[in-house]
């Protein structure tokens, strides 16, 4: 499926208008439904509707189920691919995960049906403790990660330059993965800032690259709350967004000793949590 759609526009430039095309991000639902093997009989129940933007679906479902603890590692997953039997009307918007048997997915924290738009990926959540999922890495032992200041200043124009449906739409939100020397591994785009977090984090997981406690994340906009709890469950310690952070999730960024830094930009940002992570270059002084 395609990313983008062209529509007919009229554009407007002081009192003049023309006719012309525009390009927007596509945004569509797409319902998760997850089989599990309960008693030798197939379990199939649908646990998510997130609206999003077509494309890397299987990752986005892997992390998705990832990220909210629901499994705990790609090698619970036998299958992933869309309902093309029994939904064919519907077909590209509904994608199975089918565990492997034996695997019991932890559904204890999503008593609530999961309904998430394009802006939040915490509405319709129980409470703050059904978000707080205790992940494998939570507990990893610090390994002295760090990144030099002058290094993390050039990160937002890489992730730019590889942003090529943001760069026709202007309407799609990144999370990259770069290594501690500045190289980009990984980016996706979506709609959602949440749904993009979560196709590369289970891009990463279906790599075997978890946890990521040896990279940077990189995020286009804001850094919500719901963005750091994913990074959390990814074992991931320094996170830099291009907006700003919000107090709920500097709050959260503390209590796991993650490295937050905002409004990186113009050569410029605030760090909000861990600085001893960020190394600035020693200037000496003249006479």
């Amino acid at each position: 499926m395609s990313a983008i759609k062209r529509i007919p526009v009229i554009k407007v430039n002081e009192a003049e208008s023309i006719e012309a095309t525009d390009a927007l991000a596509i945004e569509e639902p797409l319902e998760i439904r997850l089989e599990s093997i309960l008693n030798g009989e197939p379990k199939v129940q649908n646990v998510s509707v997130t609206m999003r933007t077509p494309g890397n679906d299987a990752e986005l479902a892997a992390g998705f189920l990832f990220t909210e603890g629901i499994i705990k590692n790609f090698d619970d997953i036998a299958n992933i691919d869309h309902c093309f039997i029994a939904c064919a009307e519907n077909k590209e918007n509904v994608i199975k995960v089918r565990l492997n048997e034996g695997v019991t997915p932890n559904l204890q924290n999503t008593e609530r049906n999961f309904y998430t738009t394009s802006s939040c990926g915490v509405c319709g959540k129980g409470s703050i403790n059904a978000i707080r999922t205790v992940g494998s890495f939570v507990q990893q032992k610090e390994n002295n990660t760090s990144i030099n200041s002058e290094l993390l200043h050039k990160l937002p124009g890489i992730l730019r330059d590889q942003q090529q449906v943001f760069a026709e739409t202007g309407g799609l939100h990144a999370s990259a993965l770069f290594n501690l020397g500045g190289k980009l591994l990984l980016v996706r785009e979506d709609v959602g800032r949440h749904n993009a977090l979560d196709k590369l984090i289970g891009a990463a997981l279906k790599k075997s690259w978890l946890p990521l406690n040896n990279h940077l994340l990189l995020l286009s906009g804001r850094a919500s709350f719901e963005l750091v709890q994913k990074a959390v469950m990814a074992g991931i310690k320094i996170i830099a967004a291009v907006g700003a952070p919000s107090s709920l999730a500097v709050e959260l960024a503390k209590e796991f000793d993650i490295t937050l830094a905002g409004f990186l930009r113009n050569q410029r940002f605030n760090i909000y949590t861990a600085d001893h992570r960020i190394l600035f270059p020693i200037h000496e002084n003249s006479n």
